[in-house]
C-alpha cells in the first residue's frame, strides 16, 4: 500500500498535470458517481491535498473527490492527447484539462463529498496528525507522544495506527524505529524524555526525507537503513539486520541498536539472524533455580 510520501508525490503530479484550466473530460466508471460528470465538466481543480493515505481533489463547484488507493489503486498522469500505455487495470476516474490528464485505476474507495463536509468522512475523522503536514512540528508530535491514550500499545503496532499519526506505513515504521533506536516492543509508557525526543525527530525527518529525496541523485538520496535489508550490515553498528513479524507485517530492525526489552541479563530469549536473513529464536542458559 502506498504510504504518505507516495500519496504526497501523487498529489503534486496530479495538480501539475491538470493545472488551473477547466475540465474538458470527466468520467467515472462507478455508476453511483456518474451523475456528477456533467456537474464537474467545465469546473476547475482548486486543490489536490493528501491526508494520510487518502487524496482529496477539490473542484470549483464546492465538491471534493475522496480517493484511497488501498492496496491496488494507482493514479497515472500524462499530457493531454498523449497515447496511453495499455493496462489491465480497471479505470475508476478520468479527469482531463487542455494541458493534462489524471486517471485513477483499480481503487474501490472513491466518493464525492461537499468540500465543507469532507472532513467528517469516517476515515478522515479518525486520522491523527499527518507527519508530512508542514504545520505538524516538533511541539505537536511531542505533545501527542505524551498524551495519546494507548500508553501500553507496542510501538510496532501503534505506528501503523493511522489514528496515532497518519501517513506511516510498513517501510516508514521500520525506518522510524531504527532511526530512534527503539525496539517495536517498546510502549509509549516506557519511553524516557530522550526516547520521546528521538522518536519525534524520526517521525518528522524520515517521512520528509523520503518525500524529498527518495528519487534524488547523489548523496542526498533517501535509502533504506533496514527495510528489506535482512542479513545486511546495520549502517550504524555493522551487525546484521534482522527480519521479524510484527502486527502481522514484516519488520526489519537492528537488534543491537534497537534493544529488545524482553532480553534479560539472565540470558532470556532473543532473535538472531542467519546469513540468509531469516530470523530464529535463540535461548541463553536457563536462569539458576532455587531448591525448595
Amino acid at each position: 500500500m502506498p504510504e504518505g510520501p507516495e500519496i504526497w508525490r501523487a498529489a503534486e503530479r496530479i495538480a501539475r498535470a491538470l493545472g488551473s484550466g477547466p475540465l474538458v473530460e470527466v468520467a467515472f466508471t462507478l455508476e453511483r458517481l456518474q451523475h456528477a460528470e456533467a456537474m464537474l465538466l467545465g469546473a476547475t481543480v482548486v486543490s489536490v491535498r493528501p491526508r494520510g493515505k487518502a487524496l482529496l481533489t477539490s473542484f470549483s463547484t464546492g465538491h471534493t473527490l475522496y480517493t484511497h488507493n488501498q492496496l491496488y489503486g494507482v493514479w497515472r498522469v500524462g499530457k493531454a492527447g498523449a497515447v496511453e500505455k495499455p493496462t489491465t487495470r480497471t479505470l475508476r476516474v478520468a479527469l482531463q484539462t487542455s494541458t493534462g490528464t489524471a486517471r485513477l485505476f483499480s481503487a474501490t474507495d472513491v466518493e464525492l463529498w461537499p468540500t465543507a463536509e469532507v472532513h467528517t468522512h469516517p476515515f478522515l475523522a479518525r486520522l491523527g496528525p499527518d507527519v508530512l503536514d508542514p504545520e505538524v512540528d516538533e511541539e505537536v508530535v511531542l505533545r501527542r507522544l505524551e498524551v495519546f491514550p494507548k500508553r501500553r500499545s507496542r510501538l510496532g503496532g501503534l505506528l501503523l495506527d493511522q489514528g496515532f499519526f497518519c501517513g506511516v506505513g510498513n517501510y516508514l515504521r521500520a525506518e522510524i524505529l531504527w532511526s530512534a533506536g527503539l525496539h517495536p516492543a517498546r510502549t509509549l509508557a516506557t519511553l524516557t524524555d530522550d526516547d520521546r525526543r528521538a522518536l519525534t525527530e524520526a517521525l518528522l525527518s524520515i517521512p520528509r526525507a523520503s518525500l524529498r529525496y527518495r528519487y534524488a541523485r547523489g548523496p542526498q538520496r533517501f535509502t533504506f537503513a533496514v527495510f528489506s535489508r535482512a542479513g545486511a550490515p546495520c549502517p550504524r553498528c555493522g551487525d546484521a539486520v534482522a527480519r521479524i513479524e510484527d502486527s502481522g507485517r514484516r519488520l526489519y530492525l537492528c537488534q543491537t541498536c534497537q534493544a529488545d526489552p524482553a532480553v534479560r541479563s539472565d540470558g532470556g530469549a532473543r532473535a538472531t539472524v542467519d546469513k540468509a536473513g531469516s530470523t530464529r529464536r535463540k535461548r541463553g542458559p536457563a536462569p539458576p533455580t532455587t531448591a525448595s
